[in-house]
């Protein structure tokens, strides 16, 4: 099973939480599977990935507040304490007992806070170059949060300039101009570049402080796969990671930076597809 990147499935669902307007959809039958995206991303990464596995799986896509087609008022928090509370109650409202769960970048501390913290039952868990472990950010997080007002006053040339840079360098391969344009184009008005220095403003590690202690109580079938050369979150932190829950298993995929997505999409198609048959077969 390979994967294309197109513009996929459109979120054309809403679910009102906290004042936010939470964007998602879902497609195909089968067993639920749930893909949680990081930052500065969106559903748009999953989204080819979810239209072939639709053939066998109910896919569920999903925006965190503060991203993609997601409301992005500034009054709300976009923190990954808040983020987690979003993910359970978004669960709830789907009324899904127990999804296999795709998480990349915040995405894995957004489902991991759901499950451990929150109480939300997964069948499985894949983690794709997750922030799980401290440490993780950068010194742009830093220089950001210190100074998020001015950021977002940056005049437009200036912060389309840095944004693109800086989504550059999460792809080992590099991006072309379409995939770049797809990325960017969340942030590029007003209030996407409000948004985007915000939720950079909002990291801190304590929300991954909090869950690194529970790592251990996991006990469904969790599986990790990373990217060789992602210089985001480097790949010692799967093992790691593996060491911290019992029974995981971990995939390191060559050629592939933190946009594994973009770097290996049929590495990456095939080993999901692989693992979630395993676990919905209960193939040992």
């Amino acid at each position: 099973m390979a994967a294309v990147h197109d513009t996929g499935p459109q979120l054309d669902r809403r679910f009102a939480w906290r004042g936010r307007q939470i964007a998602w959809t879902s497609i195909g039958s089968g067993p639920p599977v749930v893909m949680c995206h990081g930052t500065p991303w969106s559903s748009w990464l999953w989204a080819p990935y979810a239209r072939a596995l639709a053939a066998e799986f109910t896919v569920h896509l999903w925006d965190m507040p503060g991203y993609g087609a997601s409301s992005k008022a500034p009054e709300h928090d976009v923190d990954l304490g808040t983020q987690g509370q979003a993910f359970a109650a978004l669960l709830e409202h789907w009324d899904l007992e127990a999804p296999h769960v795709i998480a990349h970048d915040y995405g894995g501390a957004v489902s991991l806070r759901a499950h451990l913290l929150h109480g939300r039952r997964f069948a499985s868990l894949c983690l794709v170059d997750v922030v799980a472990l401290r440490p993780w950010g950068s010194p742009f997080f830093t220089l950001v949060a210190e100074h998020a007002d001015t950021f977002s006053r940056l005049p437009a040339p200036v912060h389309l300039g840095a944004l693109e840079a800086y989504v550059a360098g999460a792809s080992h391969r590099g991006l072309s101009p379409a995939q770049s344009a797809a990325l960017l184009a969340p942030w590029r008005d007003p209030v996407g570049q409000a948004a985007f220095y915000r939720q950079i403003a909002q990291a801190d590690e304590r929300f991954t402080a909090e869950i690194e202690p529970h790592l251990g109580q996991i006990d469904v079938p969790t599986h990790i796969v990373w990217g060789e050369q992602d210089t985001w979150i480097p790949p010692d932190r799967a093992a790691r990671l593996a060491a911290a829950v019992a029974g995981s298993t971990v995939t390191l995929v060559p050629d592939a930076g933190h946009l594994i997505q973009l770097d290996a999409p049929v590495a990456l198609a095939t080993e999901l597809h692989r693992w979630l048959v395993r676990v919905t077969s209960g193939t040992p």
